[in-house]
């Protein structure tokens, strides 16, 4: 065995079983990991000089293919089902002794990082990758200890990624052969048969979501946050589509972090150290953040370049839609260095309601904001997705269902205890359609939420009279500066208020039906939120 790099003292892949590996190169600097890609045949130069590469038969996450070891430490505390699905901590031994054994002899590339910002909740990680662009993503996104941190480094959790390693279904305990598998007592996350990278953002993400609200009172949360010149914190919570990356990308203040973030005593801090963004259709004047982003360090995957060229077709989703860019955060001019805040004044949940039915901004209440929270709503509207062709509703409790390891009423009390402990206001703005649904009305103007949001954080809606909606219970601003009153009430904007009356009714259905399964773990003032109808779905 060789190795290369900067090795941290005492550093021994042997105790983790992986004694008998080719070439170990550690810690390599992005220009060596973007060469190691090159010369390996696995990526080439996009004309800005990022990095692409093909992620090959995955190229998005596989959630039924993500396991978590069942055993003493997780029974009784992980909400098991659909998203959280168990695996037997014997399959898990036998799967990554089959790992170890797939790596003898070939090289991989270790990177040493470590995730949370604020230093009290720092977590180290080690990535042991069979690709180089693996271990350059793991190096764009979570943060980067310096050289002299890196000579003493000692990881807490271990990343094991390899894309060429496939499970035996019959043999292994797994659905088919790839698999993303966590390990809380062995602190271990194994990656096998996708090289989606995102595979390795997520898997600490869950981890994060389960260790620091129980064990350091942390609320985890996906969302973005930045900074204003005073020092006031804002977070915006949302699924695809909703404007999240958009509206956190303000130039008159600091980016903290584009996506995933803790909420401790002290405030908010980011979890990662880089970004993770989509790019099919972008352009610069959409999102010229991203498109200043993806320059050399950078790696783009999935694009389809323009015949002939090194340019990228950004509007090309022939390989997918879901294509991305990462890029370390130092990319982004406009950040808060480091990236931490104070306790946020305003919370913003964004939705695109495609039915046209919630106002476009309006304030919650404690129980309404964790509602809201666990309910996690959105609409996808035709186009966004293969197949669907008018607006299809879409719940994804904290609007991050996938990665929550916890039951989601937790992480919804830990929110309302924040909200009243730091007098927080909690503001649902829909960045969806007004005057009709999707397909009759017109989607809301930017410029006018972008106004309802300054409102809202320089206290311009304080003082103003507020109506409540009769079914949702959400109240709303009568008025509000550079946006039409007329805009404001949805109900007033479309001609047949008795059809509005329907749609609101229907969508408060689906609010109902989809909370059932929520219920057994949600407070009275979670139940009493909820949109008053007697609409059955």
């Amino acid at each position: 065995m060789n190795e290369f790099g900067h090795k941290p003292k005492n550093a021994d892949l042997s105790a983790i079983g992986l004694a008998h590996v080719g070439d170990v190169y550690w810690n390599l600097d992005p220009a060596e990991l973007v060469e190691h890609s090159i010369l390996n045949g696995q990526g080439v130069f996009a004309d800005s000089g990022a990095l692409a590469i093909e992620t090959g038969e995955f190229t998005g996450r596989s959630p039924k293919d993500k396991f978590c070891v069942k055993d003493a430490t997780t029974q009784d505390t992980v909400w098991w089902g659909d998203v959280n699905i168990p695996f037997d901590p014997a399959k898990f031994d036998a799967l990554y002794d089959k790992l170890c054994a797939y790596l003898m002899n070939r090289d991989v590339y270790v990177k040493d990082a470590y995730a949370c910002a604020d230093p009290e909740f720092r977590l180290n990680l080690r990535v042991i990758a069979e690709q180089p662009w693996s271990a350059q993503f793991a190096g764009n996104m979570f943060l980067r200890p310096t050289r002299e941190e890196l000579s003493s480094f000692t990881p807490e959790w271990h990343v094991v990624c390899c894309p060429g390693f496939h499970a035996d279904p019959a043999k292994d305990g797994t659905r088919q052969h790839n698999f993303a598998i966590i390990n809380f007592t062995k602190k271990m996350i194994i990656i096998g048969g996708t090289g989606y990278t995102g595979e390795i953002k997520k898997g600490i993400f869950t981890v994060l979501n389960y260790v620091l609200p129980q064990e350091r009172g942390v609320l985890s949360m996906h969302c973005s946050a930045n900074i204003g010149g005073e020092g006031d914190t804002a977070v915006f919570f949302g699924l695809s589509g909703t404007g999240k990356t958009t509206l956190s990308a303000d130039p008159n203040r600091r980016l903290i972090g584009d996506d995933e973030h803790g909420w401790s005593d002290r405030g908010v801090f980011n979890f990662e150290g880089g970004c993770y963004a989509k790019c099919i259709d972008l352009t610069r004047e959409k999102e010229p953040q991203i498109w200043d982003a993806i320059k050399f360090g950078a790696i783009l995957e999935n694009v389809v370049f323009q015949e002939g060229t090194s340019q990228v077709d950004f509007a090309n989703g022939s390989k997918t839609e879901n294509t991305r860019v990462s890029y370390p955060i130092h990319h982004i001019d406009n950040i808060a260095t480091p990236s931490v805040g104070g306790h946020p004044k305003h919370i913003f949940f964004l939705t695109c309601d495609a039915y046209g039915v919630l106002p476009p901004i309006s304030k919650l209440t404690a129980g309404q904001a964790m509602y809201w929270f666990i309910s996690g709503y959105t609409a996808k509207v035709a186009g966004t997705e293969a197949g669907i062709t008018e607006p299809k509703t879409v719940f994804s409790a904290c609007f991050g269902a996938p990665f929550l390891p916890l039951h989601p009423a937790k992480y919804a009390a830990m929110l309302g205890e924040k909200m009243k402990q730091h007098d927080v206001y909690i503001w649902l703005v829909n960045t969806g359609w007004s005057g009709g649904a999707y397909g009759t009305g017109e989607r809301m103007k930017l410029k006018f939420t972008r106004a309802m949001i300054t409102a809202a954080m320089r206290g311009e809606l304080d003082k103003v009279e507020f109506k409540e909606h009769p079914v949702f219970g959400v109240s709303h601003p009568t008025t509000c500066p550079h946006v039409p009153d007329e805009v404001l009430d949805p109900r007033n904007t479309w001609k047949d208020k008795g059809a509005y009356d329907q749609q609101a009714e229907k969508l408060a259905g689906q609010f109902v039906a989809n909370f059932e399964k929520y219920k057994e773990g949600a407070s009275p003032e979670i139940l009493a939120a909820a949109p008053r109808t007697t609409a059955k779905v």
